[in-house]
């Protein structure tokens, strides 16, 4: 069994994207990611209204082993960010795929999570 749900999209780089029902994307890190990064405890993400392109710097994720960067998987302008995952990093860790989301995002070009991974690819990746 997968620890990356298969309704999700995946990047090399470790985040995830969520496809709404209202076409907008929910982004965030996957549960390998941060269990590499071990306890998170700080997080910068980008400003409500920001436009970003995918593969593009969003911010970046702070744990007591690293600071790493986080990267945008698909294109689009910032619709809300996940301000308990900001008050409260250690939500990353205990719920990579779900309370720990981080931003909302209207996507520019929906086409983009097409070139995403799959879990499988994802899986095969990190196994890898």
């Amino acid at each position: 069994m997968t620890e990356h749900p298969s309704e999700l999209r995946y990047t090399i780089e470790h985040e995830w994207v969520r496809v709404e029902g209202d076409g907008n994307a929910t982004i965030g890190v996957t549960f390998f990611a941060q269990d590499q990064l071990g306890d998170v405890v700080y997080i910068v993400l980008p400003a409500v209204g920001s436009t970003l392109q995918a593969g593009a710097r969003m911010g970046e994720i702070e744990s007591v082993k690293s600071v790493s960067d986080l990267f945008v998987p698909v294109s689009g302008e910032v619709l809300e960010t996940n301000q308990d995952v900001l008050d409260h990093p250690e939500r990353v860790n205990e719920d990579p795929h779900g309370a720990g989301w981080m931003l909302r995002v209207r996507m520019s070009d929906p086409s983009e999570v097409d070139r995403l991974l799959t879990n499988e690819q994802y899986d095969s990746a990190i196994a890898s």
